[in-house]
């Protein structure tokens, strides 16, 4: 990448962080933009249980999964794991690096923190196996994903948002959203 393309994206942050600093007072009346989502897939991961403890961190060895969506189809293959990070209230904020191989062969690394939130009784349940639902806890992801693949670097420009569908001890379910 030549030194004038690395500028770039600098000038441009510092551009749009300058207009954002010096715009004046923020409204409280409500927002001045809106977001929308657009479905992006569903993921489905298993993972070893019970996970390693390394000090403060909880590992989870992720051993599979797919995603399947209307743009991207694929398998989870290693190196894939979520190194958490218990909290102090009982949270739990997610770590995770993941590895997608498309059914057309291309990989495409996803990286997103999280957190979880449940209380005391939920979280009981999960451990003696109990199937969790969105209803049961607050479970949400914002993944970013990188690619050298020309079929899917419109993931390269893309913040997502998950929020998962149910989790156990054998895994979790989540849909993904492309936020706009």
């Amino acid at each position: 990448m030549s030194r004038s393309t690395n500028k770039l994206p600098c000038t441009a942050i510092l551009a749009a962080f300058g207009a954002f600093m010096f715009s004046g007072p923020a409204s409280a009346e409500g927002p001045t933009v809106s977001v929308e989502t657009e479905y992006l897939g569903t993921v489905e991961a298993q993972f070893d249980w019970p996970p390693q403890a390394a000090g403060a961190r909880v590992i989870f060895n992720v051993t599979g999964g797919t995603i399947q969506g209307p743009k991207i189809n694929g398998t989870i293959v290693g190196p894939s794991g979520d190194w958490g990070m218990p909290m102090p209230d009982g949270s739990f904020r997610l770590d995770v690096r993941g590895t997608i191989k498309t059914n057309d062969g291309e990989f495409i690394l996803t990286e997103y923190n999280g957190v979880v939130s449940a209380s005391e009784e939920v979280s009981d349940r999960f451990s003696k196996g109990d199937i969790i639902t969105a209803k049961d806890e607050y479970f949400l992801t914002a993944p970013t994903f990188t690619t050298a693949s020309k079929n899917y670097d419109w993931l390269n420009k893309v913040q997502v948002v998950g929020k998962m569908v149910t989790s156990s001890t054998k895994g979790v379910k989540y849909d993904l959203f492309i936020v706009r």
